[in-house]
């Protein structure tokens, strides 16, 4: 039980090594040869800092531009992903549609996100739209593309048996097509999750005045170094969680799926 402890303990431990070298390493350089620095403050400025943003309830608290932030990244990423989905089954079940779509796709799929502010801004304004429409332009297409690529990967005896059956086609992607490709659509939903924050970020960072990102240039503008490591430290810390989250809950899928084919395939 001591061992199985200690070997619990050393498996927490191990990941938290690295960045507490690389804090103390940090304090070190800017306590001592960049203590002049403007740009560099100290992870305990920095932690200071945060905690001083935390408990303020100005334009730039810290949970007031995250829940921001958050609220777009979600709505821009529940956008981009439904509609990934329409499209991408669409397409993969359907040879004829990919044809139809491939030279839309390939010309649309290659513009950067951020190369589409100027023209939301010009739609939307400042704000929530503008934020959200950004995000959901760069969320669509790896949902798309990859949820096109799995359903092209179904086991095309599955499909016959569908068809054989008489199942329309919206039973056929109930019952058949969305089952087959659950785990494939996690590991997409967690590369949108990840684009979802970054690109909300930015945005935020180029032209909408409000969130994490906004206070993290503000803070910059300000000369305040401790506040905009504080701000990076917090905007990497979130997309932690989130992944973590996401992982998690794929993992959960997982688990119940399998224990839903292991009891149908069990003994009646």
């Amino acid at each position: 039980m001591a061992f199985w402890g200690t070997t619990e303990m050393l498996r927490w431990v191990r990941p938290l090594v690295f960045p507490a070298v690389l804090l103390a390493v940090l304090e070190w350089w800017a306590r001592t040869i960049g203590k002049d620095s403007d740009a560099i403050a100290p992870p305990t400025a920095a932690a200071l800092a945060f905690w001083k943003a935390l408990l303020s309830t100005g334009e730039g608290a810290i949970l007031q531009a995250t829940g921001f932030t958050l609220a777009c990244a979600g709505a821009g990423l529940l956008i981009g992903t439904l509609l990934g989905l329409l499209l991408g089954i669409t397409m993969g079940l359907s040879r004829r549609a990919a044809q139809a779509g491939f030279l839309t796709v390939e010309v649309l799929r290659p513009i950067p996100s951020v190369a589409l502010i100027p023209l939301a801004m010009l739609v939307f304004g400042f704000g929530l739209r503008l934020e959200i429409s950004v995000v959901a332009f760069a969320t669509f297409w790896p949902l798309m593309i990859l949820t096109q690529t799995a359903v092209q990967q179904v086991e095309p005896s599955l499909l016959e048996v569908s068809r054989a059956l008489g199942l329309s086609p919206l039973a056929r992607v109930g019952k058949i097509v969305l089952p087959a490709i659950v785990p494939r659509l996690f590991v997409a939903l967690r590369l949108g999750v990840a684009i979802a924050l970054v690109v909300a970020v930015t945005v935020e960072i180029a032209a909408n005045p409000s969130g994490m990102g906004y206070a993290l240039i503000m803070s910059q503008q300000s000369m305040e170094p401790q506040l905009m490591m504080a701000w990076l430290f917090w905007i990497g810390v979130v997309g932690y969680i989130i992944n973590a989250a996401a992982l998690a809950l794929q993992q959960r899928v997982a688990v119940r799926m399998g224990e839903v084919l292991a009891g149908a395939g069990g003994p009646p």
